[in-house]
């Protein structure tokens, strides 16, 4: 292997690879490094394995609860819970590989090692015996190191019985019971799994709300189609202390100033992540860093050292994969002194893909509000669209926000089937400024889901057809 190289890429996530492969692109002779499999947390052990699972759960639900309606028969659904993990390891394993390939595709050298700077022009590659192995320079280096998640001295992470995500994912046996800290996308997401499949699940959510980062109304949907699967809701609940007592977790709450303890086999912590910052020397050549991010000029994603970037989760929320990707690709562009338009934080859209799904972009009702806007609000419920009503799918909404001055698109939520897929015509008519009549105008296809949003835009401004 050669020795010195235009761009290193530290960590090998949607953040990192991405930015090695548009580096490539552009010309620069591109080394990543990584300790552990391409792809980072997201492919490996985040957003594709647990879409695996959910997709499972999903189907199981529909076979054994709903498909009579359909007029369709299935007798003893049943499901092999070994199986279903091990699915869910093979998709991560065959997404991990594609990026491999594109890897030797762009020509980018990949080496499989923790990096740790000796100063801001080089790394040294360590081994799993804590050997270096080798030395990698560099002209410009991108920090994209991700996030893991947080853990609390109150909270023991044993990975047996008080558990992180990634344990989650590879459990040997569904569990009896499960106690879920944090009631986020990663939590709700692995409730309605667990649920589905049998498990008892209790949430407990320090915020008034479940997924509170979503309009008040999607969380009340939410919450009440949780409750009808029997899953257990606390919220404006704090967690005192959980601790392993004969082979079970006790977990002590309060609430409303009252005190309780609830027991389980199984205690989920998903109260959020951090960025990964330690342990790779970041001192050594004075990165700043405040509080477990990496902090950056957003013009440039540089550092406050020169030929140091960073990029993805370690520089803050949001925590998305598709945000880190889009900050490297803007990174290594700019780098190269190509013109290229700033992220705009407000029109990135957020997915939850529990059922019913939620996808959410720009400002909830209650934002908006907050922020000065006078608002005009349209929604369309998928009980009164008539393709929600043939696939059977008529639970959920959408609602728009507009500005009631110029009629611009200031956000939108999306509850109920295929939210996640139709989040993206609402994100082209936010990055391009678009207003109501940009989507009521638009001709939607007859019967789709998108409608729905055509409908919810007429809506706000009584022009709404079929509500």
């Amino acid at each position: 292997m050669q020795n010195k190289f235009d761009l290193a890429i530290l960590g090998g996530g949607p953040a990192g690879y991405v930015a090695a492969i548009r580096a490539s692109q552009l010309g620069f002779n591109t080394i990543i490094i990584d300790k552990s499999t391409l792809g980072g947390v997201c492919l490996n052990w985040g957003c594709i394995p647990t879409k695996a699972l959910l997709k499972s759960a999903e189907y199981f639900d529909i076979l054994k609860n709903r498909v009579n309606e359909f007029g369709i028969s299935a007798e003893k659904v049943d499901f092999d819970f070994k199986k279903i993990i091990k699915r869910s390891r093979e998709v991560a394993t065959r997404v991990s590989k594609g990026v491999e390939f594109l890897m030797k595709k762009n020509k980018i050298t990949h080496v499989k090692g923790f990096g740790r700077f000796r100063d801001k022009n080089s790394i040294e590659i360590i081994d799993d015996n804590g050997n270096i192995t080798e030395i990698v320079n560099f002209d410009k280096i991108i920090i994209s190191t991700g996030a893991s998640p947080i853990l609390l001295p109150n909270i023991p992470v044993d990975r047996k019985n008080i558990i992180t995500s990634r344990e989650a994912l590879q459990l040997d046996e569904l569990p009896k019971e499960m106690i879920i800290i944090g009631a986020g996308a990663i939590g709700v997401e692995f409730a309605y799994f667990y649920s589905t499949f049998g498990t008892k699940v209790t949430i407990i959510e320090m915020k008034d709300k479940i997924v509170p980062n979503e309009d008040s109304e999607i969380s009340d949907l939410l919450e009440k189609t949780f409750k009808k699967k029997g899953i257990a809701i606390f919220t404006s609940t704090k967690v005192d202390k959980a601790e392993v007592i004969n082979g079970k977790v006790e977990v002590s709450i309060e609430k409303d100033g009252r005190s309780q303890i609830l027991q389980s086999e199984i205690v989920l912590n998903a109260i959020g992540v951090k960025g990964s910052v330690e342990g790779f020397g970041l001192e050594k050549i004075g990165v700043k860093t405040e509080k477990s991010t990496i902090l950056v000029d957003k013009n440039t994603f540089q550092t406050n050292v020169e030929g140091v970037f960073a990029v993805g989760d370690v520089t803050g929320p949001p925590f998305l994969a598709h945000v880190a990707s889009a900050e490297a690709i803007f990174c290594v562009e700019k780098m190269k002194g190509i013109p290229t338009i700033p992220i705009d934080y407000n029109s990135i859209p957020a997915c939850t893909y529990t059922i019913p799904q939620i996808a959410s972009i720009g400002f909830s009702e209650e934002k908006a509000i907050s922020a000065g806007y006078k608002v005009k609000v349209g929604k369309f419920p998928f009980s009164a669209s008539g393709k929600a009503t043939a696939i059977g799918e008529r639970e959920g909404f959408v609602k728009l926000i507009f500005d009631e001055k110029y009629g611009e698109l200031l956000g939108a939520s999306i509850i109920g089937a295929e939210a996640t897929e139709l989040i993206a015509e609402l994100g082209i008519v936010k990055s391009l400024e678009g207003n109501y009549e940009t989507i009521l105008k638009t001709i939607h296809a007859h019967p789709t889901l998108s409608e729905s949003i055509m409908e919810a835009a007429g809506n706000a401004y009584d022009e709404a057809i079929h509500i």
